[in-house]
């Protein structure tokens, strides 16, 4: 199983049942031997493949789908409500209802927010993190430390995950905008998040590096043979 940005989560071991036989949740072996359970709500169910959404991502979904939902409820009672078609007392009451249920998710989606800048910032670390490690690999390569075939493996790992964590990072800032305009009552309609695909990893080759706006541009490496194009 592997987890919306391509990254490999582990084995799956087995599921878990209702009795009424409803798909509950999927056990993981992960690459250090330990099982995880994970709820069925945080899969992406496409045929036979299974990817795992992340709990804040799932917790987005969720918010993005019931904030708009309940919003529109108390619209359509304020209608009844102006036709004369429920008394006023029984409008206040279910307003109130909705009111507070409305608050209520918009409190859990505030800190959902607050969850995915911590991410964001996560994403914005590894990127740089990344992104010298490559520079450094070039360096090593450069002055003979490493041989052609250890580097050429080690760059497009390096790529390869510079490259998913840049779609990660997209992704969440995504979410985020979407929480933000629920939060502001900017979208009253049901927003789906859609799952991001990772593309074929990049060809070889030392190409410009997308980073995040806040991070300093990675050091010009000159190297001398050419490896190929970046698809980056």
């Amino acid at each position: 199983m592997k987890d919306e940005y391509g990254r490999t989560v582990g084995k799956i071991a087995s599921f878990a049942m209702t009795p009424s036989g409803k798909f509950d949740a999927v056990f993981i072996e992960q690459g250090d031997g330990k099982f995880l359970r994970h709820s069925a709500e945080n899969l992406h169910i496409d045929g036979s493949d299974l990817t795992l959404l992340s709990t804040i991502k799932s917790k987005a979904i969720l918010s993005c789908d019931q904030i708009p939902l309940i919003w529109r409820k108390d619209q359509a009672l304020k209608d009844l409500a102006d036709k004369k078609k429920i008394s006023p007392e029984l409008y206040q009451e279910l307003h109130s209802t909705f009111d507070q249920t409305l608050n209520q998710l918009k409190n859990d989606a505030q800190k959902v927010t607050e969850e995915v800048n911590t991410e964001i910032s996560r994403c914005v670390q590894e990127t740089k993190e990344l992104t010298y490690a490559l520079v450094n690999l070039e360096i090593e390569h450069e002055i003979g430390k490493v041989d052609d075939k250890c580097y050429e493996t080690a760059f497009s790992l390096i790529q390869e995950n510079i490259k998913r964590v840049q779609i990660e990072k997209s992704d969440l800032e995504f979410t985020k905008t979407k929480l933000s305009n629920n939060l502001l009552g900017d979208s009253p309609k049901v927003v789906m998040l859609e799952k991001t695909k990772v593309s074929e990893a990049p060809s070889k080759g030392f190409g410009p590096i997308s980073t995040a706006p806040d991070l300093p541009e990675p050091p010009v490496v000159v190297y001398v043979k050419e490896i190929g194009k970046s698809s980056i």
